[in-house]
């Protein structure tokens, strides 16, 4: 695996997507509603710890602060370009649109002051007609996904230089298989929950017969969200591990997504976890405890249930997931 440049960021490999560009496998997240006031500030602070990759999106409402923060970091010099920084966006679902794609993502650029992504995917197989008045998401409008249409727009996006891979986010292993069948341009990525208490083992088989790079969103768990899951934060099995080992539960949590060859998006606002979140990549879990994490039961934390309704495309959960709940 590559370096993901800088002497400070030698520790994170970079994993090469289907279109020869290298990711780095450690993200840093930004969706959150309890970023710190100066979020731009705190990313920052990441890239000089070493973190090289930063996943925002509209939805996020953190385009701006990750925009504000590649450009000090280049200005200060923590980067010797913005070349040396990933950065990934995902297209609203008020955006889902074929004709809506290409707009919204220069957008999305103008908003981080880009003049390109690193990494651009479709946040949701979900559509909505429009936003409702005060800006947000009417979940009362919800719309057949075009899929087809949508990934055009995905991939006149990769054809312009506008982002140099596209993706997909949320989507079921039946969802991937539709796509790829469809695709002149191949998704990349897909990112979808996946920890210890979610293993996602039908997506993951899909998308590594087919090239496509699987990144873990809510590797911890996302506990403290409105949906988050204690199921690795506070699972006897990951503190016994971690106890075991002289580790945080987080970086069993991510060294164990690591050795299962998928990337990861871990997002914290706090400085020593920010630091302890890299150091997973020079020591490796025993068989044992391998075997201890499979016995976790699973359950799908981010559910969507507000994407479900009687009279909208999806019915029920079954058919958001295709079965896979």
């Amino acid at each position: 695996m590559a370096s993901s440049g800088g002497a400070a960021a030698a520790r994170v490999p970079c994993v090469m997507l289907n279109t020869g560009h290298a990711m780095p496998v450690l993200g840093f997240g930004t969706g959150s509603a309890r970023a710190p006031a100066d979020l731009a500030a705190t990313i920052e602070h990441a890239v000089r710890v070493g973190y090289r990759h930063f996943d925002t999106a509209v939805i996020y409402g953190t385009e701006r602060a990750v925009g504000v923060a590649v450009a000090e970091a280049v200005r200060g010099g923590a980067v010797a370009s913005r070349s040396d920084l990933f950065v990934t966006s995902k297209l609203s679902i008020a955006d889902a649109h074929p004709g809506r794609v290409v707009p919204a993502l220069r957008e999305s650029l103008a908003r981080l002051g880009l003049d390109y992504l690193d990494l651009f995917l479709v946040h949701w197989p979900v559509a909505v007609a429009k936003k409702d008045p005060a800006g947000g998401l009417s979940m009362d409008d919800l719309v057949p996904f075009d899929m087809e249409g949508v990934w055009r727009g995905m991939e006149e996006c990769h054809r312009l230089g506008l982002a140099r891979s596209i993706g997909v986010s949320n989507f079921s292993a039946a969802k991937m298989s539709r796509l790829l069948a469809l695709a002149a341009v191949p998704p990349a990525v897909n990112q979808v929950e996946m920890n210890v208490g979610w293993r996602q083992e039908k997506v993951r088989e899909v998308c590594g017969k087919n090239g496509v790079v699987v990144a873990a969103y809510s590797p911890l768990g996302a506990l403290g969200a409105n949906w988050g899951s204690d199921a690795v934060m506070e699972s006897g099995v990951m503190q016994d591990i971690a106890a075991r080992n002289g580790k945080t539960v987080a970086q069993v949590a991510l060294r164990w997504l690591y050795e299962q060859g998928v990337c990861m998006v871990a997002r914290s606002f706090n400085e020593d976890r920010m630091k302890r979140n890299m150091e997973i990549f020079d020591w490796e879990l025993t068989d044992g405890d391998k075997e201890m994490i499979a016995t976790i039961p699973q359950r799908r934390a981010c559910r969507g249930e507000y994407f479900v309704t009687p009279d909208g495309p999806y019915k029920s959960l079954h058919d958001l997931w295709d079965g896979e709940i």
